[in-house]
């Protein structure tokens, strides 16, 4: 029975891992970095596992189950560690490790003043009731109390956690630490939460497309886009790629996926899902399986599912001049040297979805600073840190002749090594 409650396969972590070691291999190639400095940069600063025992009540029955939680706290040479928690029946310390080193990069590549750090709990959250989710996170909160921390460690939402679980966490580390609200992000703005957070992620993707969109010289006006996954980044990033001039022709949920050549509605969409929970049975759209969506032409693919969904079995069928990472590593390292060879042009996870660490950074400091910012502040301040990341990575990218991933890489990890070496440590 606990084998239905938690993670056993750890093929996902595995090659979100392999990924991960790949494109920091290949940016420090030509960086001329020794191996102590690689060394150096690769080991976490600390990894915890918890077990967390819990009793469910179902079918009349009451069962103990006991479930692991992870924090991988990476590197904090740059400021306190930053990275979200995810609640999914697939999480292993191998996949931990790996969003935690990427977390790392992606905060020195946008230069905000945070490391690196991931976490979460190998659990399925549909399956727990309200009250037994909470009291699983409460849990999960009391034994990484030591860890957390406003100059420490700070959480934030990642896959199936959300504002009310951040709520949580925020009420529990404060009943030992006092009002505290900067020890964790993504908060309801009740409780000191950022105006425009939950859609910050969504809408730097959309940005970052469009000034990819300008650098190519391609119209984003009635550009056919695909957005692989309807989540909350997903379907912010549809909204705004829509609000642009953009027609996104395919999206897709765990359900499976729709494709119109002429352009779905995504209010309409994104409404559908809010009364019924899925996109499933909409019906101003073809339905198609989550594999054929990939193989439909497009001008922009956005991948904002999980890791690893563009592999060596789906890339062959990819028809698309443009790839914009929203999810975390959505790109094996193999399919990613085979879509080049294609001269398919990838932006980068760290660089695309940074938008969501920069809110949290917002959230943070209004928080320690006790002073709020307006949605307009927050949504120009974002997009200001991420024109500039774009533009460093560009640049980079032209003057040393390397694709976008590996110059996203090499500026993030000089500044990390920089600030290593400056601490002595």
């Amino acid at each position: 029975m606990k084998e239905n409650w938690q993670a056993i396969d750890t093929q996902k972590g595995c090659c979100c891992h392999d990924s991960q070691a790949a494109f920091f291999d290949r940016a420090v190639e030509q960086l001329g970095l020794t191996v102590s400095q690689q060394e150096l940069l690769l080991q976490s600063f600390r990894e915890v596992s918890v077990q967390i025992p819990l009793k469910l009540h179902h079918d009349g029955e009451e069962t103990l189950h006991t479930f692991t939680g992870y924090r991988v706290q990476h590197n904090h040479a740059r400021g306190p560690f930053k990275g979200g928690l995810r609640f999914h029946p697939d999480v292993n310390i191998s996949e931990i490790r790996a969003l935690a080193q990427l977390m790392t990069w992606k905060t020195a590549l946008v230069d905000i003043p945070f490391g690196g750090a991931k976490g979460g709990i190998a659990v399925d959250p549909s399956r727990l009731l309200v009250d037994e989710l909470e009291i699983l996170t409460r849990r999960f909160v009391q034994k990484m109390a030591p860890v957390f921390g406003v100059d420490k460690d700070i959480p934030a939402p990642d896959m199936n956690t959300n504002p009310q679980v951040m709520a949580w966490i925020f009420d529990e580390y404060s009943k030992f630490n006092g009002y505290t609200p900067g020890v964790v992000t993504g908060k309801p703005i009740d409780l000191g939460g950022l105006q425009g957070r939950l859609e910050a992620t969504g809408n730097g993707v959309a940005f970052v497309t469009a000034q990819t969109f300008n650098d190519l010289s391609l119209p984003l006006k009635n550009a056919a886009v695909i957005i692989q996954g309807f989540g909350n980044v997903g379907s912010y990033a549809a909204l705004r790629l829509q609000s642009m001039g953009a027609r996104v022709t395919g999206i897709s949920d765990v359900d499976g996926a729709l494709f119109n050549a002429d352009g779905i509605d995504i209010v309409s969409a994104i409404q559908f899902v809010q009364k019924n929970g899925s996109l499933k049975g909409f019906p101003h759209a073809e339905n198609i399986s989550n594999e054929q969506l990939l193989t439909q032409p497009c001008d922009a693919l956005i991948p904002a599912a999980l890791e690893g969904t563009i592999n060596c079995e789906s890339e062959s069928g990819i028809n698309t001049k443009i790839i914009i990472e929203a999810a975390n590593m959505p790109v094996t390292h193999m399919a990613n040297d085979k879509l080049r060879a294609r001269g398919i042009t990838i932006v980068p996870d760290i660089l695309a979805n940074a938008g969501g660490v920069i809110a949290s950074y917002f959230e943070w400091v209004q928080n320690v600073q006790r002073f709020a910012w307006d949605r307009d502040t927050v949504q120009q301040r974002m997009e200001a840190c991420l024109s500039h990341a774009y533009t460093d990575v560009r640049k980079l990218s032209e003057k040393s002749q390397v694709d976008l991933r590996t110059a996203a890489y090499q500026l993030a990890v000089m500044r990390v090594l920089r600030s290593v070496e400056l601490r002595g440590f």
